[in-house]
């Protein structure tokens, strides 16, 4: 399935959860992510977020909505779908976005953002969303070529604080901006509340993740309460 225009359309004001485990946990499984986002998709998810080849090919076979899908390859800089090597191979994984480090950071391969997005574009029918830090990362990446931006690296890029939740200001800026393109929340959102403000705040669509899918933080956030 190609992402068309339409089925973009589609994910407006919607959530989008996303299903992911940290290496050496034991639910770091592409089968058990698939099940985390058939879970997901029968909760009312619109697309669903993953990490990992495997996990992208699963997923695909579980769920009839568009995934998201990245590589994360390293810890520090730039290590989302860092390379457009690790980003064809995601789309060639079966992803209908790739979601891709969109800030001004130097990359890996030493390309810029316009050459990875544009080598994503050539080379395969995925659409790319840029993983931003900044309005300045945001009207970067569009200006790249980017079909979607996202909130995901704001508080982790070095270019603005770290917020408790999710940065609304940043979403406020960004959907100010005017750009033209679906403007994703990412990060920190934690409850209900926070996914409405999100959205409240410009937001096209708003990405849940741990607070749905990593019971690790989850079972920690109780535990930490009864001490």
């Amino acid at each position: 399935m190609i992402l068309s225009p339409d089925r973009l359309e589609s994910l407006r004001g919607r959530l989008i959860v996303s299903c992911q485990a940290y290496p050496g946990e034991p639910m770091r499984d592409p089968r058990t992510t698939a099940q985390f986002a058939a879970s997901a998709v029968a909760g009312g998810a619109a697309a669903v977020r993953v990490q990992g080849l495997a996990d992208v090919q699963h997923t695909r076979a579980a769920v009839e909505v568009p995934v998201i899908g990245l590589w994360k390859d390293g810890r520090d800089g730039v290590f989302i779908t860092p390379t457009l090597r690790h980003a064809l191979a995601v789309a060639n994984a079966g992803a209908h976005i790739v979601a891709v480090d969109g800030t001004r950071r130097a990359r890996p391969d030493n390309l810029t953002l316009v050459q990875t997005i544009t080598g994503i574009h050539t080379g395969s029918h995925a659409l790319v969303m840029a993983d931003c830090g900044s309005l300045q990362d945001a009207a970067a990446a569009v200006e790249s070529g980017a079909d979607l931006i996202g909130t995901t690296l704001a508080g982790y890029s070095g270019e603005r604080p770290k917020t408790q939740g999710p940065d609304l200001e940043l979403l406020e800026q960004i959907a100010a901006g005017g750009f033209g393109v679906p403007l994703i929340a990412e990060g920190r959102l934690h409850t209900p509340a926070q996914a409405r403000q999100a959205l409240d705040a410009g937001a096209f669509a708003v990405v849940v993740g741990t607070a749905i899918t990593h019971p690790t933080t989850i079972t920690g956030w109780f535990a930490d309460a009864l001490k």
